[in-house]
């Protein structure tokens, strides 16, 4: 079955693993990310394998950004099936403590991980259920159940996320709309390094294993609507 998706977050780690997974089994893509190089160079190698993929160079914490995501998505690719909420980020890495976090980059953690995703859901998901399908994919974090020295502004705003996605599943589900809360579990990612560079690369999940596992999830609706699910033993 072909959808359309858009994936945030989409030019490295487990959303660029994703969009290859996806556009391998027919999807087509529109690829949002801040960063045009890479974010390019992810279209290119989706093309290269023979997917269709499209780049949109954009910042979801932004919120002028917003609606021009979704034009132009709906102009690549048509209606949206499927939106993948992967955009994310740290704050100011090495990680304060919250006394020590200007409030400022409090804000912004939010902007990007919690209102991003609320405000692109917004557009996308009227259409989802004025058709009476689409799904609504949250990527989320362990950070959004246990509390982690440093992690502070990150895990609350996964937590929001989380909540977020069952608050969409509550409303839209009779609508035919459905989310899906997903925990990656710990993976070998640019992210990872920057909170925790001592860590043993060795010992972490390649983005490329859990991107293919969450895929079949999505693609065979393996889940409840609103389920919260974890991909660490994928990872």
């Amino acid at each position: 079955m072909s959808i359309n998706a858009i994936i945030t977050g989409a030019s490295r780690g487990l959303g660029r693993a994703l969009a290859v997974e996806l556009a391998r089994a027919g999807a087509k893509l529109v690829l949002v990310a801040r960063e045009s190089a890479e974010l390019h160079a992810a279209v290119a190698e989706i093309r290269a394998a023979g997917g269709t993929a499209h780049a949109v160079a954009a910042d979801v914490g932004d919120k002028e950004a917003i609606h021009r995501i979704a034009g132009a998505a709906a102009a690549l690719v048509g209606p949206i099936d499927l939106l993948v909420h992967n955009a994310s980020t740290l704050g100011p890495t090495p990680l304060p403590l919250l006394l020590d976090l200007d409030c400022e980059d409090f804000e912004r953690v939010f902007e990007v991980n919690v209102l991003g995703p609320f405000r692109l859901s917004k557009v996308i998901a009227g259409g989802m259920a004025l058709r009476g399908r689409g799904t609504i994919v949250h990527i989320s974090s362990d950070a959004a159940i246990s509390a982690y020295p440093r992690w502070g502004a990150y895990g609350v705003s996964k937590a929001a996320l989380d909540h977020l996605g069952r608050s969409f599943a509550a409303e839209l589900g009779e609508l035919g709309v459905r989310t899906l809360v997903v925990d990656p579990g710990e993976m070998d990612t640019a992210m990872h390094a920057a909170a925790m560079p001592e860590a043993d690369r060795a010992a972490l999940a390649r983005p490329a294993d859990v991107a293919r596992a969450l895929a079949v999830r999505i693609f065979e609706q393996r889940f409840e609507n609103g389920e919260r699910i974890s991909l660490g033993g994928a990872s």
